[in-house]
């Protein structure tokens, strides 16, 4: 779902805030693999940008985070790829894959095969 949906889906209080009733009978309506797939997404971009894949690596790149990120991103994939369909858990598993070769290819020191980032999930990427 689109953020400007969600937005525009949502009942808001007279104080601005959304109504976690509306908010709640919304999330209900929503399929698991989108949920899946929307916070594999966001964990993808975030990871992205912290690998210095983004507009302006030199102030963004944070490959601590970035770590972390692509991790949660790899134990996501592999839970959840039984789960869902084939088409959508290859397409996660490229965008991991890239990431996991973007920050190998970042790093000043390299991790040793097997011990990258989401490795521990994947198997070993090179």
């Amino acid at each position: 779902m689109s953020n400007s949906a969600a937005e525009n889906s949502f009942q808001y209080d007279a104080s601005g805030d959304v109504d976690a009733e509306q908010a709640t009978r919304d999330i209900a309506d929503v399929a698991a693999i989108e949920i899946i797939t929307t916070a594999a997404v966001h964990l993808m971009s975030a990871a992205a940008v912290k690998v210095g894949l983004a507009d302006n690596p030199e102030e963004q790149i944070d490959l601590d985070e970035a770590r972390k990120l692509i991790t949660a991103l790899a134990g996501l994939v592999t839970a959840s790829a039984p789960d869902i369909s084939d088409m959508h858990a290859r397409s996660l598993r490229d965008g991991l894959r890239s990431l996991q070769l973007a920050f190998r290819e970042a790093s000043a020191i390299p991790d040793p095969i097997g011990k990258g980032p989401g490795e521990k999930y994947t198997g070993p990427v090179n």
